[in-house]
């Protein structure tokens, strides 16, 4: 059973090496002793921990002269096994161990349940560990090995676990080599060659698991290649393996780019897909947050990964999340606004993209919806570079006017140059707003007058109805050019208020969908909120205080270095919260949505309080239940051996009934025998409320094995006296140290723990009770020959009033496990369940020594 064990004290971690092979029989083994002499021949201290050679001569002769361990056997099913010897490894402390099958399975019995855990505890203790492990029993790509072989791979390994080792070496050889290497009997036994080469040593298995062998490697070297360059500030793309960025707006143009850029990606193997949505800190007027939620499940569906990021400028944050993820490929949607459009606001995202990509391809994908998009959007507030451009275009595009006119004025009347007039002033109002328009009216009133109304080349105008369709002219361009800034505030106010009420119920759903039912911060709304609000104000940081004290309750920051130290904008949450934003300065209207998110933090952070008290009142539900469980349960327990003891006294004091001394002598044995177990469940009812509230008290003191377990043996209940009729066995390992423990709070629990085992185990079968020590802790064992503990109910046989179905009130309430393992755990100990090889239940009770220090590691 594994457990967790504490670090080993040396003075650094060991170091692993890892051999990877593509397959079975492509030399690992034969590396890592290859590497072993080597190494030994340097003069370091090398041991062989486990070696598995298969009957391969060439691996067995590189085994001569290095010291091999001696495994440790073990029985399970009827069958003998060997396994490595851990604790032997050990107490031999050498500088590198080699440790063959890094995945493999240990026979029940050893203090863990996969090899990977025992290499752990080795570089724990500072032992350098070199191993060997196939590339199909790494745990993420069982299920892929599975659909390449048909075969499952019941042996497997934590990716983490070889991630983190020091060195990865792949062992590769190309399919059709291994397979003469089989059909030589270098791998298998002759026996066995025909039907492995014509299974699982297919040549199509062994090129995908050569394949997935060289990926993942690849994907290990990338990572420290990332670490490489991030510890040398290396800024500039090395284009050392294909990442495709593709640019997500919100509009329906998405799925076209995302499975474009997977195709770009899937054409170089092991290529990697990135998706990223730019939101502006300009408000919260941005895409459909519903469009983009379904982008992201298709690109995550394609094996991609998604990513939002702030940025005023779109172009320079997409490339610089480009470059900060290493891409080699940024693939973008044409532009959906029409050629006036671009005339009209100049080169789009696009182009600016494309003319400072420098080392990264630019790919511009055209769709459906290209072209198609309406005129200057009037939902956005006019930027300061769209005003300067408005009072540039108020200027010239009258005078360009001028001059197209110019050239047609014997085709055009002065009916058509003031029509033509009026159209400029209204584009100009689109562009920059009324101010602008006004601006382009008067110029353009003035260049009509001199140009167009007779006499020309002059402001005098000479006829009175000239002087009324001049006047006319200018008020029809200011009431056109006012309609229409007041229809882009409107446009703008209503896309706002649409943004603030998608945003809003985003958020609401957001806290609804998040589960608080523990009172933990896991599973709190608050880091949500707090993320939604500094992406949709485009700030660089939030978190929420307490008002009194400034106590960090909550924080997000976001990605990358902030671009300076920003302005902070505050919103009380509740009565005894602040929430804090920094960045940049937000508008009185993103501050009114903003309180509207204070207030659903509000909600949260109230939800989490109610959550922590539900938590807090948990344990006196649990308290109110044992209480009502012990009521029910004791009912029949109590009442037995009190009746009995009272009739027993009873008839003894009766004056009518002499009774002969055989009788008065068993009378006084039955009110002795019920007052006896009345005595011992009444100690256990107490000791369990004591350890329920916490009450207990205890006196450690240094003890000897060999001084508790006899008296723990003499109070055994009844039905097991005397000791030395029962079938108990005892296997004391020499030198274990004294415990630190509660010496009768030890007895009791060794009592019950063996009475449990002498109750369950098979007939004729002994009882073994074993003790040994290890580093700063003494492992006994009680193991029985019994039916066993299913997994399911290992946890179950410890809780108060629990007897596995065993309706036998007479066996007691169901507190003796409970208490033990509530007494050990007092101690500073533990009490778990292992299984027995061959079958039955061990107790492992774990204890600290009396003296860490004293212990041999």
């Amino acid at each position: 059973m594994a457990r967790d064990l504490t670090p080993g004290t040396g003075p650094r971690r060991g170091r692993l090496r890892v051999y990877l092979g593509s397959a079975p029989g492509v030399g690992k083994t034969y590396r890592m002793l290859d590497e072993a002499q080597r190494r030994r021949a340097r003069g370091a201290d090398v041991v062989v921990g486990y070696i598995e050679c298969h009957g391969r001569r060439y691996t067995e002769g590189l085994v001569d002269g290095l010291e091999v361990l001696p495994r440790v056997g073990r029985t399970y099913r009827d069958a003998e096994f060997e396994e490595m010897d851990l604790d032997a490894v050990l107490r031999r402390r050498p500088t590198v161990v080699l440790v063959d099958e890094l995945a493999h399975t240990n026979v029940p019995g050893g203090r863990h349940a996969k090899r990977w855990q025992d290499v752990e505890e080795l570089l724990d203790a500072g032992i350098d560990v070199v191993t060997t492990v196939n590339i199909q029993h790494l745990e993420s790509l069982n299920d892929v090995v599975q659909k390449i072989t048909g075969i499952p791979q019941r042996e497997t390994v934590p990716d983490e676990v070889v991630r983190r080792a020091d060195q990865i070496e792949l062992v590769d050889m190309a399919p059709q080599a291994l397979r003469r290497r089989m059909a030589h009997g270098n791998v298998y036994r002759a026996e066995k060659v025909d039907a492995a080469l014509s299974n699982y040593f297919r040549v199509g298995n062994l090129t995908a698991l050569r394949e997935l062998a060289l990926l993942w490697v690849a994907g290990r070297v990338d990572e420290g290649l990332r670490d490489y360059r991030a510890s040398h500030n290396i800024d500039r793309v090395w284009e050392t393996r294909e990442r495709v960025v593709v640019a997500l707006t919100g509009g329906p143009e998405g799925e076209t780019l995302i499975r474009r850029a997977a195709r770009i990606s899937d054409r170089t193997a092991g290529g990697d897909l990135l998706a990223v949505h730019v939101t502006r800190s300009d408000g919260l007027a941005g895409a459909s947050s519903g469009a983009l939620a379904q982008q992201r499940q298709l690109v995550e569906a394609l094996g991609g990964s998604y990513h939002v990021v702030v940025g005023d400028d779109i172009p320079t944050a997409l490339l610089a999340f480009a470059r900060a993820h290493d891409a080699t490929q940024l693939v973008l949607g044409t532009s959906r606004r029409g050629r006036i459009t671009r005339l009209l606001t100049g080169p789009g995202i696009g182009e600016t993209t494309v003319d400072a990509s420098e080392d990264i391809d630019v790919h511009m994908v055209t769709h459906e919806f290209t072209g198609r998009g309406r005129l200057p959007s009037l939902g956005r507030r006019h930027s300061k570079r769209r005003t300067v451009a408005g009072f540039l275009a108020g200027i010239v595009v009258p005078w360009l006017l001028t001059v197209a006119l110019s050239q047609a004025h014997d085709t055009v009347n002065l009916t058509t140059d003031a029509l033509i007039f009026q159209l400029g002033v209204v584009v100009v109002a689109l562009l920059g707003g009324a101010t602008s328009a006004l601006l382009a009216s008067l110029v353009a009133s003035l260049l009509l007058n001199y140009f167009f109304i007779p006499p020309v080349h002059t402001l005098t105008i000479g006829e009175t109805n000239n002087i009324v369709a001049l006047v006319v002219f200018a008020a029809v361009a200011l009431t056109v050019s006012t309609v229409v800034d007041h229809a882009s505030r409107l446009t703008t106010r209503a896309a706002r208020a649409t943004a603030e009420a998608e945003t809003l119920s985003t958020l609401a759903g957001s806290v609804l969908r998040t589960p608080n039912m523990s009172g933990s911060a896991a599973g709190s709304a608050l880091p949500a909120l707090l993320e939604k609000s500094r992406t949709a104000f485009g700030m660089d940081s939030v978190a929420l205080l307490e008002r009194t004290g400034g106590a960090v309750l909550a924080r997000c920051d976001g990605e990358g270095d902030p671009a300076g130290p920003g302005e902070t904008t505050e919103i009380p949450v509740g009565a005894d919260a602040l929430l804090t934003l920094t960045g940049r300065r937000l508008p009185a209207a993103d501050q009114r949505v903003l309180t509207a998110f204070a207030a659903h933090v509000a909600a949260a952070l109230e939800r989490d309080r109610l959550a922590v008290v539900a938590a807090e009142v948990e344990p006196i539900k649990a308290a109110d239940r044992m209480r009502t469980a012990l009521l029910a349960a004791v009912s029949h327990d109590l009442r037995t051996p009190l009746a009995a003891a009272l009739a027993s006294i009873g008839s003894l004091r009766s004056p009518d009934v002499e009774f002969s001394a055989e009788d008065q002598a068993e009378l006084l044995a039955t009110a002795d025998e019920s007052l006896v177990k009345l005595t011992r469940l009444v100690d256990n009812l107490l000791d369990m409320s004591r350890l329920q509230a916490g009450a207990l008290t205890l006196h450690l003191a240094e003890t000897h094995l060999d001084e508790i377990l006899p008296r723990a043996l003499d109070t055994l209940p009844d039905p097991y006296a005397p000791v030395q009729s029962l079938d108990l066995t005892f296997d004391i390992e020499e030198g274990v140290p004294a415990v630190l423990v509660d010496p009768p709070l030890l007895e009791r629990v060794l009592a019950n723990v063996i009475a449990n085992a002498l109750r369950h185990n098979a007939p004729g079968a002994p009882v073994l009770v074993t003790a040994s020590h290890y580093r700063d802790q003494v492992e006994i064992r009680v193991i029985d020959r019994g039916p066993g503990i299913a997994p399911e109910d290992r946890d179950r046989v410890f809780l108060p009033f629990q007897r596995l179905g065993d309706t036998d009130n007479t066996t007691g309430v169901g507190l003796g496990l409970a208490l033990s393992r509530g007494l050990t755990e007092a101690m500073g100990g533990s009490l778990e369940v292992e299984d027995t090889p061959g079958g039955g239940t061990t107790m492992l009770l774990t204890l600290p020594a009396a003296h860490p220090g004293g212990v041999p590691a």
